[in-house]
């Protein structure tokens, strides 16, 4: 079982907007978007190849600023920070899954899970054993010790889930997890993801273009014209 130690923080979005300049012209992609993402919220975001996504990710986790607006994660809005601070409170708060998994394959599964600890000061004997009862949750606990290229996709996978778990962040920001699997390999890493994520109470956004996984959201999304608007209706078994 996989506990929270405290409860996620409320992310409240007001007024984002982001432009580019390309050559002579400004390019504005996300226009004056406004959202809220509950506390244990599952969302889903969809959109079309240069919607937006990413730039929306980029400016929920800090790693980009808007040029207007504000992103609010619990008491803290990203706006106000400077780039240090933005990229600490990221490595404190903020738990990345990729399409590409991300893990270092010179360290073992077990140090890419402590890393984050690691990097946030908080490593100590009750949080490394609850490290390898994350490995145990993700069926990996036999492979504590392997390197990232010993492993299957699906593998790497679980690994990289885990890992964004292992610091209790406040929200989990997924880029097209299951983009390198299968499909059978992908509904089970979803499956798994979910329960996870739901176990710890954190809120997960994911990106992705699998309407495979949208029967697992609390709320669908999807990003058009610099805006987010309700997507379909999540089945009421949620």
């Amino acid at each position: 079982m996989v506990t929270s130690r405290s409860p996620a923080a409320r992310i409240v979005v007001e007024g984002l907007t982001k432009r580019y300049q390309e050559g002579d012209q400004t390019r504005t992609v996300l226009n004056q978007l406004e959202a809220v993402f509950e506390p244990g919220e599952l969302v889903i975001l969809l959109g079309r190849s240069g919607a937006g996504k990413s730039t929306l990710l980029n400016l929920l986790s800090g790693i980009d600023l808007p040029s207007e607006g504000r992103v609010c994660i619990g008491d803290t809005d990203l706006t106000q920070l400077t780039e240090e601070e933005r990229t600490r409170f990221r490595r404190d708060h903020i738990g990345f899954i990729f399409q590409a998994f991300n893990l270092i394959p010179t360290l073992t599964v077990e140090e890419n899970l402590l890393l984050p600890l690691d990097l946030k000061g908080t490593r100590t004997p009750e949080r490394e054993a609850a490290i390898l009862d994350l490995l145990e949750a993700v069926g990996l606990r036999d492979r504590a010790d392997s390197f990232p290229d010993r492993l299957s996709g699906g593998e790497q996978q679980r690994v990289a889930i885990a890992r964004a778990l292992s610091h209790e962040p406040d929200l989990i920001l997924a880029d097209e997890p299951t983009g390198n699997l299968d499909v059978h390999t992908g509904q089970q890493v979803m499956a798994l993801l979910e329960d996870l994520v739901r176990q710890a109470g954190r809120t997960l956004l994911i990106v992705t273009h699998d309407r495979d996984l949208l029967a697992h959201a609390d709320r669908i999304l999807s990003l058009r014209e610099g805006k987010l608007w309700p997507e379909a209706t999540v089945p009421s078994s949620r």
